[in-house]
């Protein structure tokens, strides 16, 4: 029997680089699709660059019929108005997937790099170094933008995987259920995704 695919679309957000990852999941399996950052020109006013945002995760979606959608959730930072464009330049991206029926899932910068390297202070270029073994890539990393969002992608596939082993533990022997439900029950059945490990 065919293990099931999914494909997961992951989003590092930025104002002035947006980096994005995709990967294929086969079981425990996982491989690149894509990687790659946009560069947003900052010459162009706020607002074109969020039009961009939409554009390329768009063409993004498109292209790849993704599954999931993954995004790393800005950090504090003390710079009101730095934070502000990130969070308009985020929500553009969620909004995006949203509109294409894709689930959402958000990550902290230090949640991303726990799963990835089981450090949440990992620099960029240990989580790069793990995601080479992980996924069996060669090539040097162009933008640490674009290996951001790639770990984002592959932090939402061990989540989903915990999730998973954590439903086979509550319910060793008990097959899934056809009979319909309604509620919150019918939610988390259908929508295993959304399900989060804190």
């Amino acid at each position: 029997m065919q293990k099931p695919s999914k494909i997961i679309l992951g989003i590092d957000p930025g104002t002035v680089i947006m980096g994005y990852g995709l990967i294929l999941c086969t079981g425990p399996r996982i491989s690149l699709i894509e990687m790659g950052v946009e560069k947003l020109p900052v010459k162009k006013d706020a607002y074109e660059r969020l039009r961009l945002i939409h554009k390329k995760i768009s063409e993004l979606i498109s292209q790849h019929q993704p599954h999931d959608f993954a995004i790393e959730a800005p950090f504090f930072g003390k710079n009101v108005q730095s934070m502000l464009k990130l969070g308009r330049a985020q929500g553009v991206a969620i909004a995006t997937a949203m509109n294409a029926g894709i689930p959402v899932t958000e990550y902290s910068p230090r949640k991303i790099k726990q799963s990835i390297t089981g450090n949440g202070n990992s620099e960029k270029e240990q989580v790069w170094k793990m995601l080479q073994n992980l996924l069996d890539l060669t090539e040097e990393i162009q933008a640490y933008d674009a290996s951001d969002a790639l770990a984002v992608a592959v932090c939402h596939h061990f989540q989903n995987k915990l999730a998973d082993r954590i439903g086979a533990k509550k319910n060793p022997t008990k097959q899934p259920s056809k009979k319909k439900v309604s509620g919150w029950e019918a939610f988390i059945r259908d929508n295993p995704e959304k399900l989060r490990a804190r």
